[in-house]
């Protein structure tokens, strides 16, 4: 058991203080945002410490000053005055109807009319909302601050229910309305969200926010920086280390491979996901906890509009701003919503081209996305599915790459029949996706027995598995031969990375027939091109 307390069960600032769990301390970059906005939007992937960042504000505005005690704003703030302070976290209005979004959005307001007083002539949230921030300023004499967390959580299930996200967006629209029509009233408003506001959506009106999302200096305002890990937390890796029986440098290696990786601008600092940092630490295991700690439905449902795109192809796209950066129910691929979800990050910028590179940002994220892929291609019982990976997995290892593909090659002929017959994969071409997809699913879930690298659109093989004794290159095609396939990799060049290796290298090439629902033929040849194997099915 780890002897520090970690903060896994709470996003509550004050709880956190006053019970000495391991706090990192960002109310530097609080107070410069207070001093510098008055209405600020931050878009950030769940469970990134947004609500915590919230409930610090609210803390800060509340002149809670004893809770900052030993922390750096203390060396800012000179006067810490007393704000009346309206929190909202919308992610309770999340998989409502309307009707019902409505009915606990007027009960959070109930709320806080209990400490202000209501008009009873006030009916609707956006009226009862405005006379809140009327009263609260004439009953403090300050200001109002407003912290909404979540904004886009009622929303994000129904982006493709037209006339349910229509009525949502004029019930929240008429709610938000008030932020920009009572600015005279207003200290700060802070807003949190996933997914980039829409102009067209539920902040119409609102065009005066500062999006911080993207700017360099705020970049590690959530997570945990790879500063931070190295300095204020390293007696915290020190003891993760021990536990595991490893050395901080492995411990380092470690939680970098599973929890790092995130960009959030040009230049943004290296980021860790909190959520799964403080839980590996606490633990002093690894674990895939950003996955376990929510379902990815929301995701696999806005990926089924979009059947002809390999989400795995998209590590390594290059892009500009506006292909990534825009509101998920404009876009014209999944990208924008695998960016802004934290499936996808920014790997690097390029200034010259105005261009962004976008990755998986780690281990942990990328499995995540393979095993959720699986769940929604393959219909099929995990223990079937596992036991097929490791079936290929031993056969490799062995150095038995026609075993391998003969199981993999039994597996996909077990998948339900139904599978390729859903309306999102009738097209032709879109059955070629369907079974390129499958492949690369397959291969990406013996990531955690064998070393298997998969196809960027950056150019590399389709798969390369590397084992103790041997490297494959392999290339997948689909309704194309073999011949094509293994020209492929020479003509790339895919094999030459690995040909100083000292390892026996292996290339094959391999075809699926998207009328005989599987591997049709493949062929492996060393180095030279000599036939090492082959096997062609009827």
């Amino acid at each position: 058991m780890s002897r520090f307390k970690y903060p896994v069960d709470t996003d509550q600032f004050q709880r956190i203080r006053e019970d000495g769990k391991v706090y990192v301390d960002k109310t530097d970059l609080l107070f410069d945002l207070a001093s510098r906005y008055r209405y600020v939007f931050l878009a950030r992937p769940r469970r990134f410490g947004k609500s915590l960042l919230c409930n610090t504000f609210k803390a800060y505005f509340q002149g809670q000053k004893e809770l900052f005690e030993g922390l750096k704003i203390m060396d800012l703030e000179q006067e810490w005055k007393t704000y009346p302070v309206l929190h909202f976290t919308m992610s309770g209005l999340k998989n409502l109807k309307v009707s019902e979004a409505k009915s606990k959005l007027e009960t959070m307001i109930r709320g806080y009319e209990r400490i202000y007083g209501c008009d009873p002539l006030s009916i609707t949230p956006g009226d009862r909302f405005r006379g809140l921030i009327h009263r609260a300023c004439e009953k403090t004499g300050e200001r109002v601050v407003v912290i909404i967390d979540e904004y886009d959580a009622p929303t994000m299930r129904l982006l493709y229910d037209t006339e349910q996200l229509e009525a949502m967006r004029m019930m929240l629209c008429e709610f938000y309305q008030v932020l920009k029509d009572e600015g005279a009233y207003l200290k700060f408003v802070f807003i949190t969200g996933v997914t980039k506001y829409s102009l067209m959506s539920i902040y119409s009106d609102l065009n005066n926010l500062n999006q911080i999302s993207l700017i360099d200096d705020y970049s590690g305002l959530c997570g945990i920086t790879q500063e931070e890990l190295d300095t204020v937390l390293r007696p915290c890796v020190e003891d993760y280390a021990e536990g595991l029986g490893i050395s901080i440098d492995e411990a380092y290696a470690v939680l970098k491979k599973n929890y790092d990786g995130y960009h959030f601008s040009k230049n943004s600092q290296d980021v860790y996901a909190p959520y799964s940092l403080l839980n590996a630490l606490n633990d002093r295991a690894t674990s895939h906890y950003w996955f376990e700690s929510g379902t990815s439905a929301s995701l696999i449902e806005h990926l089924k509009h979009f059947p002809g795109f390999n989400p795995l192809d998209f590590d390594g796209v290059e892009v500009s701003l506006e292909e990534f950066n825009v509101p998920c129910e404009n876009a014209s691929t999944p990208v924008p919503m695998l960016y802004q979800s934290g499936y996808l990050t920014i790997a690097s910028y390029d200034k010259l081209l105005e261009s962004y590179t976008l990755h998986f940002p780690n281990y942990e994220v990328r499995q995540g996305m393979v095993d959720s892929m699986s769940n929604y291609l393959m219909d099929t019982d995990d223990m079937d599915r596992d036991a097929s990976i490791l079936a290929m997995a031993r056969a490799l290892k062995r150095g038995d790459l026609p075993s391998a593909l003969t199981e993999l090659r039994s597996y996909i002929a077990s998948l339900p029949y139904d599978i390729i017959t859903r309306k999102e994969w009738m097209a032709k071409k879109k059955k070629e996706a369907f079974y390129k997809l499958l492949m690369y699913v397959v291969f990406s879930l013996l990531n955690s027995k064998v070393d298997t690298e998969v196809k960027s659109v950056l150019g590399r093989a389709d798969v390369v598995i590397k084992t103790k004794n041997d490297i494959y290159v392999l290339e997948l095609k689909v309704d194309d031969t073999v011949d094509n396939a293994l020209a492929q990799i020479d003509s790339k060049g895919y094999a030459i990375p690995y040909e100083a290796d000292g390892r026996q290298l292996t290339k094959c090439g391999v075809t699926i027939s998207s009328e005989a629902r599987n591997i049709v033929h493949w062929r492996a040849v060393d180095n030279e091109g000599k036939v090492i194997d082959e096997q062609k099915y009827e």
